[in-house]
């Protein structure tokens, strides 16, 4: 294979790029019949940095994907002033799916016999990645145009006008003292626990017909359509995850109206789910009002008021702390006695006779004034 010990680097990346290096980014926004501002705009958007205007760093496959934009522009599907905004979600989503994929090759393709510099060895490595890339391709196909399937009943005329805002359950779940037990972990060790918790709550939530929205680190943000779903994603996480040598785990979790918008959700009430997991102990669960009620009757279930307490954009809060009922027997005849009535005072609370009207989301992040 002629080149690949002067650069195998580069070998494999023209494998990846599906072709050489043919443009720099003025001829490939004229090939495109786009302006180059706009091109550029849409690359910082994918997460990529500038370029000069001479270097030639782009290949037909770029040409053909700026293509392909415009004849979404053309269809309607995309407009001018949304483009950016679609390309930026795209590159973040799979910017990170092609860190992690990178890691995997790398794992897979290590063998200390092959020499980079050797170019049969270099050429194994290329010829492995070109069987492993259409494997990968088809399936990250088939799981987006599942998502989509999952998404479809959006798509129908009795939907329209709910597409992007829903009555949703959003919560939030968090490990108690990460910062600090990450400090005294190796990276091996630090980057087993990480990938253990994004495993199992991706495993529960999915379990429970949640989506996960996004992960950061030390926590998870998910939503759900039905809320005693999302109470028993929230429980079980800690139950899960608890073990003597992990930080334990806290959720709060809020319903209301949200806006969802390139994959991400906007509303008060993702902030207050956020401060309702701030406020919560170890290994429990908090609620707002709004999703309390919707256990209102649920035996599965207790929920008990807690103190009132200000945090940052919410006045006197009220959270709810939940936990499972003890079966019948397992508590003694004074407690379950106890327990009952202070159900029945729960109960009168949160008597949807009693709730205040709900207040309609503008979209923007606030309740309409």
């Amino acid at each position: 294979m002629p080149g690949a010990a002067d650069d195998p680097e580069g070998l494999l990346e023209e494998l990846l790029l599906g072709g050489p290096r043919r443009y720099n980014r003025l001829e490939v926004a004229r090939l495109a019949g786009l302006p180059p501002e706009r091109t550029q705009r849409l690359w910082r958007a994918l997460g990529f940095p500038d370029v000069a205007d001479e270097d030639v760093l782009f290949t037909e496959a770029d040409v053909s994907a700026l293509g392909r934009l415009r004849e979404l522009i053309d269809s309607g599907f995309v407009d001018a002033e949304t483009e950016a905004s679609i390309a930026r979600a795209m590159g973040q989503s799979l910017s990170r799916l092609a860190d992690w994929q990178t890691d995997m090759l790398a794992a897979v393709l290590a063998d200390p016999g092959v020499d980079a510099a050797d170019p049969e060895g270099v050429a194994r490595i290329a010829a492995a990645t070109e069987r492993l890339l259409p494997i990968m391709r088809d399936l990250q196909h088939y799981v987006w145009r599942r998502h989509l399937a999952a998404n479809a009943g959006r798509l129908l005329p009795t939907h329209r006008g709910q597409v992007d805002r829903r009555d949703l359950t959003v919560g939030f779940a968090d490990l108690v003292g990460y910062t600090t037990r990450s400090r005294g972990m190796g990276g091996r060790e630090l980057g087993a626990m990480v990938e253990d918790f994004e495993s199992l709550v991706a495993d529960v939530i999915a379990r429970h017909h949640g989506r996960v929205v996004k992960t950061v680190g030390d926590g998870v943000l998910f939503t759900c359509a039905v809320p005693v779903d999302a109470v028993e994603i929230a429980l079980q996480l800690p139950e899960e995850w608890r073990a003597a040598d992990r930080p334990p785990l806290r959720v709060g979790a809020a319903y209301g109206r949200v806006l969802t918008r390139l994959g991400d959700v906007y509303s008060p009430v993702v902030n207050l789910a956020s401060r309702l997991t701030s406020i919560a102990r170890p290994s429990t669960v908090l609620v707002d009002e709004a999703l309390a009620r919707h256990l209102r009757g649920v035996r599965a279930y207790r929920v008990r008021p807690l103190n009132r307490v200000s945090v940052r954009g919410f006045d006197q809060l009220q959270p709810w702390l939940v936990r499972r009922a003890t079966a019948a027997g397992e508590e003694g005849p004074g407690v379950h006695a106890l327990e009952d009535l202070l159900d029945e005072i729960a109960d009168d609370v949160l008597d949807p006779a009693d709730a205040p009207p709900p207040e309609e989301f503008r979209g923007d992040g606030a309740p309409a004034s």
